[in-house]
């Protein structure tokens, strides 16, 4: 947390016990949210984080990390975000196209949200 405060906003300055919330949208990269972010991150073999949660914060991104993490590994974590960080401001396609290594690239939400309703409605008991 304390390698990115300076990159990511955190609209919670406090010990980081377990986890914390930093937004991912800078105001100078317009077009960049919080799931470019963690499409982006997949690239780098990394796990996304969970996004848009809590609700309160626009562009949330909780980042868990975990006493079994080795300083090492936390410190390459941190190296990787404020990369994405950096492409964000200079290379804002490669997010918005992200991810790129995955077996199946970035799939529209909307229409697979629309899919699974519809997939729920004809399964629902009359």
């Amino acid at each position: 947390m304390v390698r990115l405060r300076d990159t990511y906003h955190l609209p919670y300055q406090r010990i980081c016990m377990h986890e914390f919330v930093a937004e991912g949208m800078w105001p100078d990269a317009p077009g960049i949210h919080a799931l470019d972010i963690a499409k982006r991150m997949m690239d780098y073999d990394l796990h996304p984080p969970t996004n848009y949660f809590p609700l309160i914060v626009h562009e949330a991104l909780m980042i868990e990390p975990t006493e079994t993490e080795s300083k090492q590994t936390l410190d390459s974590f941190a190296e990787t975000m404020l990369k994405i960080a950096e492409e964000a401001h200079n290379q804002p396609e490669l997010l918005k196209s992200a991810p790129h290594i995955t077996p199946v690239g970035r799939l529209d939400e909307v229409k697979a949200e629309k899919i699974w309703c519809s997939a729920a409605a004809l399964k629902a008991p009359d």
